[in-house]
């Protein structure tokens, strides 16, 4: 789909934070076929409005909008989340284990783009927006991938995300992988 009017912003709206929960059930895992998956990418935690709300409110989230459509984002989770998505629960421990006290850190809730859109470079949009919101407060952007995610771990390598620690928690292999910002 041929893009009219992107912008790269942080949600400020009640309206864009539906959105999101609406694009994030699009591309749930359980949402959509293995060869899909496969191909396309997944997401693998869903949110409810509360969360993604408390969230935004401590670190606002980063989004693309077509018009005013939010056609991909990224959210932002600070490390008080730690405890409230039991999935995201052994990424914590695995950070706090692994990562040197002293280093201000965010985690990339998850990242995703409508369909419609990829291949346009919004992912790589998204991450320089973050960025560019964030490296003031914080050393490191932390997101974790699962090892099955092929199409997600590259794009992330590929912007310059880096392995921390790969570990294994519910049966699933996670790529812990962080992005320096200094």
């Amino acid at each position: 789909m041929a893009i009219q009017h992107l912008k790269y912003t942080t949600v400020t709206s009640h309206k864009e934070l539906e959105q999101i929960l609406l694009l994030q059930q699009k591309n749930l895992a359980a949402s959509i076929s293995e060869s899909e998956k496969e191909k396309e990418g997944f997401v693998t935690v869903e949110h409810d409005f509360d969360l993604l709300m408390s969230m935004n409110n401590q670190e606002p989230h980063i989004i693309a909008k077509d018009q005013d459509i939010v056609i991909g984002y990224t959210l932002c989770m600070t490390s008080d989340f730690g405890n409230d998505i039991p999935v995201l629960k052994p990424m914590f421990r695995q950070i706090e284990s692994s990562l040197d006290q002293d280093k201000m850190y965010i985690v990339m809730g998850q990242v995703c783009i409508d369909k419609d859109y990829r291949g346009q470079g919004i992912f790589r949009g998204l991450y320089r927006k973050m960025k560019l919101e964030l490296q003031g407060k914080y050393d490191l952007l932390i997101t974790e991938v699962a090892a099955n995610n092929v199409r997600s771990l590259n794009a992330h390598y590929a912007i310059g995300f880096k392995t921390l620690v790969i570990y294994e928690a519910d049966q699933i292999a996670w790529h812990l992988i962080y992005w320096d910002w200094k």
